[in-house]
């Protein structure tokens, strides 16, 4: 499937997927999900699994790694086969996913999200070739209708809110990364506003400000969604219902996740309570039965009672499942402070991104880095965990220090070929296999998963090899960027447990901001190439990223700069756009005047072609609407024009 794909369900599909006892049909406007069973390698991941989602709602999927999640939306999509149930969607809905990253061609990022609305590029392409009167107006009154014309504006506030510059939405797809690839390819599907949006861990590859902003865009998201996720942020602000994937059912909770996670641990509280009660009961008629089952005068009771076990259905104690730790080796105390900078710079190729830096880290400090992408986190993470030189200025560090770093970079360079217990041999040569063994085990590595091969681990087995790695120095200060990518709720949790309980200093870049708010205890902020102590708190920041550009966090309108003159390609794209605009309406003036004509006819009046005289009259009224927005358009255009060439 091509990256962003939408799944439109024609007739032959359709046909197809029944024969499969999968149904694509109308089913009052919402997706069920019936009676599904599904195995993979003979493990069952689905068996009798149930629930409905109304039309327009947002709800957050979610269950343990490894859970089944993925496979869910694959057989929603349709690319997998049930082995039984059916799922129902609504008569020609469309499905949207990001399948894969865009491919790197030379194409804009801009003109690749523009091209995710096929409808719209279809129409336009038409709308330059089509001759007929009828079908121009209908071509016209469609691309109104889809707001075709406001499109770039839209694709455009999509990718910034994704962390582009307007620079660089004009740039090919060949010069980013397969990561800021991945955001494009997010933003052709939430440009494309499919009527069911399936997203699977979308914030893996943002940063925290752009998961910030895609948790307010969903939030107002106009059609359905379902979003695997594991941050608790996003699953409380963003969705309204929680789809809990467990012992291979399907279990529908309204609200926010904090609202479910009450909801189910009250609903297990009860069934503990509810089997507690009835092995009581139980024990107690067995107890009589063994009492009284041998004398003639209590039998008759005593096989009442065993007729009263027999029919009793069990209610079955909410299993517990086993708990995911981490356990992080303890460092021996240094003198503070570990790290310090006295008016250090730091970049690449001569060219400073940090300067003038003054910085303190002392053993017990819990640091979360804050800043927009490309202000120089990484860069500033790269400083201290020595992989960047300074350029300028000086930075100390204790002699003993051992530094440990993790992102997610080295989570895709583990050795696919390799077990974790080869990696961990490699680490520690002299090590006994049964302490190595009791390594993995302590980051939630059982016996199963030391002597499977990388390649076929999971993304949160294979993020907590790669922080087993990271840790087992004992380091004196731990470096973290995304450590929570690929991790379920569990293993954040645990994360944050182990962090709190770990006796040396911490570092942290995440977009999750649970596990900021949980481990950090000051906040340092990255911008125009400084760093220094932001004095507010986490949420703070949160609505500072999420006001209006021309509003500070107090709502304080702030004075804009004076304008900078329009370069030469803003003044050439602002013409074209004039150009067709003119061209749109030169093109709607020919429609109004021969349908103007044909209402002129009076034999267009006569009964016999009342039909067709209604037809024509619909028609002129929507060119004239149609006309009424493009002269609009078009005088917005010329307007922006005169401004841009002063």
């Amino acid at each position: 499937m091509e990256f962003g794909a939408l799944l439109t369900w024609g007739p032959a599909i359709e046909k197809r997927l029944i024969d499969k006892r999968v149904a694509m049909r109308d089913t009052g406007a919402m997706l069920r999900l019936n009676d599904l069973r599904y195995s993979v390698e003979g493990r069952p991941l689905l068996e009798g699994a149930s629930a409905t989602i109304p039309t327009g709602h947002k709800v957050g999927l979610i269950g343990r790694n490894g859970a089944g999640k993925t496979t869910l939306f694959k057989l929603i999509r349709g690319e997998l086969v049930l082995e039984s149930g059916t799922v129902s969607l609504p008569e020609r809905a469309r499905i949207g996913g990001v399948a894969q990253e865009v491919p790197g061609n030379e194409v804009s990022l801009l003109n690749t999200v523009l091209a995710a609305d096929t409808e719209r590029a279809s129409l336009l392409a038409e709308a330059e070739t089509a001759t007929d009167p009828d079908r121009i107006a209908e071509v016209q009154t469609r691309l109104a209708d889809i707001d075709a014309w406001s499109a770039e504006g839209r694709a455009s506030s999509i990718l910034s809110g994704l962390g582009f510059t307007y620079a660089e939405q004009h740039q090919p797809c060949s010069a980013f990364s397969g990561g800021w690839r991945m955001r494009v390819a997010l933003a052709a599907v939430l440009f494309a506003q499919p009527d069911y949006l399936l997203l699977d861990e979308p914030t893996n590859y943002l940063d925290l400000e752009g998961a910030l902003w895609l948790e307010a865009y969903l939030a107002k998201y106009p059609h359905t969604v379902i979003i695997i996720s594991h941050d608790r942020g996003l699953l409380n602000r963003a969705v309204n219902a929680i789809l809990h994937l467990e012992g291979r059912q399907l279990t529908y909770y309204t609200g926010p996740y904090d609202q479910f996670a009450r909801q189910r641990a009250a609903k297990r509280a009860v069934q503990a309570a509810a089997a507690k009660k009835q092995e009581a009961k139980r024990e107690h008629l067995q107890a009589f039965v063994d009492r009284f089952k041998a004398k003639a005068s209590k039998a008759k009771q005593a096989q009442s009672r065993v007729k009263m076990l027999e029919k009793m259905e069990t209610i079955t104690a909410p299993e517990d499942q086993a708990r995911t730790v981490f356990t992080f080796p303890e460092p021996e105390e240094l003198s503070p402070p570990i790290i310090n900078t006295e008016s250090a710079s730091v970049g690449y190729d001569e060219r400073a991104v940090l300067t003038h830096l003054n910085l303190r880290i002392d053993q017990d400090d819990r640091i979360a880095l804050l800043g927009r992408n490309g202000e120089g986190k990484s860069t500033l993470a790269k400083l201290l965990s020595d992989r960047l030189k300074p350029m300028g200025g000086r930075l100390t560090a204790s002699n003993k220090l051992r530094i440990g770093f993790f992102a997610q970079h080295q989570v895709d360079e583990l050795h696919v070929d390799q077990t974790p217990l080869e990696h961990l041999i490699k680490e520690r040569p002299n090590e006994g296999q049964a302490k190595l063994r009791a390594r993995l085990a302590s980051f939630g590595l059982g016996a199963d998963q030391a002597e499977t091969e990388v390649g076929r681990l999971s993304g949160g087995q294979k993020a907590r090899l790669s922080l087993l790695l990271a840790t087992l120095p004992a380091p004196h200060l731990l470096i973290l960027d995304e450590p929570t990518n690929h991790l379920d709720i569990e293993s954040r949790e645990a994360l944050v447990e182990a962090l709190t309980a770990y006796s040396g200093a911490v570092i942290l870049v995440s977009h999750d901001m649970h596990l900021l708010s949980l481990v950090a205890d000051r906040l340092w902020l990255v911008k125009d190439g400084r760093v220094t102590p932001y004095t507010e708190d986490l949420e703070a920041y949160r609505k500072l990223l999420l006001s209006p550009p021309d509003k500070d966090k107090s709502g304080n309108k702030i004075e804009k700069p004076k304008k900078k003159q329009a370069s030469r390609d803003e003044i050439l794209e602002l013409r074209a756009e004039v150009r067709k605009c003119e061209a749109r309406v030169e093109k709607l003036t020919e429609m109004q005047d021969e349908l103007a004509k044909r209402l002129a006819d009076p034999a267009i009046y006569e009964d016999a072609n009342a039909a067709k005289r209604d037809v024509y009259q619909k028609k002129y009224a929507e060119v004239m609407e149609a006309m009424d927005r493009a002269e609009s358009m078009w005088l917005k255009a010329q307007d922006k024009l005169e401004k841009a060439q002063g």
